[in-house]
């Protein structure tokens, strides 16, 4: 797996602040995106924890799941289908 859980949970807060819940979820949908292939087989290029970080800084600022939120948006206007990754509730 090209996602280690662990150490994206920890760069998302770092990063970008919020709470454990909501770097958790941002985290669980990462894998399942991952997992599910639909990235790579869209764009060519591997779900790592370094570009999720690296796309979620793009977003205007807001906690990690509100930048998740921002990225999957983009990526469903741009592919179709990304809409069961986004995030609609978490434990905060």
């Amino acid at each position: 797996m090209f996602i280690d859980p662990g150490r994206l949970e920890i760069r998302l807060r770092d990063e970008f602040g919020g709470t454990t819940g909501q770097s958790r979820v941002v985290v669980r949908q990462a894998v399942d995106l991952a997992d599910s292939g639909q990235y790579e087989a869209d764009v060519g290029a591997t779900l790592t924890n370094d570009l999720v970080v690296d796309e979620l800084s793009d977003a205007p600022d807001g906690t990690p799941p509100e930048r998740w939120n921002w990225w999957i948006g983009s990526l469903e206007t741009a592919y179709g289908g990304y809409g069961r990754f986004g995030i609609r509730q978490y434990r905060k």
